[in-house]
């Protein structure tokens, strides 16, 4: 995974560095797998659709967590 506007290198040490950031890393890369495995069916029920886009605000709140985490960083 990438977070576009941000160097690997700065996003490796803080993985390292900051275990907020590696959790949200860590689950971000989680719930692409569970979305990825979602959007192979040709259909998903209404049960699924809730599901897909219950998991996609999660997602996109934890990258956005996790780009505010990267500016702290990159402003030191």
């Amino acid at each position: 995974m990438t977070l576009q506007g941000f160097d690997e290198d700065l996003i490796e040490r803080v993985k390292v560095e900051n275990e907020e950031f590696r959790v949200l890393y860590l689950e971000h890369h989680d719930l692409e797998q569970k979305l990825t495995e979602l959007t192979r069916s040709k259909y998903l029920t209404p049960e699924q659709e809730v599901e897909k886009r219950r998991l996609q605000k999660i997602k996109l709140a934890g990258k956005d967590r996790m780009a505010r985490i990267l500016k702290q960083y990159e402003s030191h």
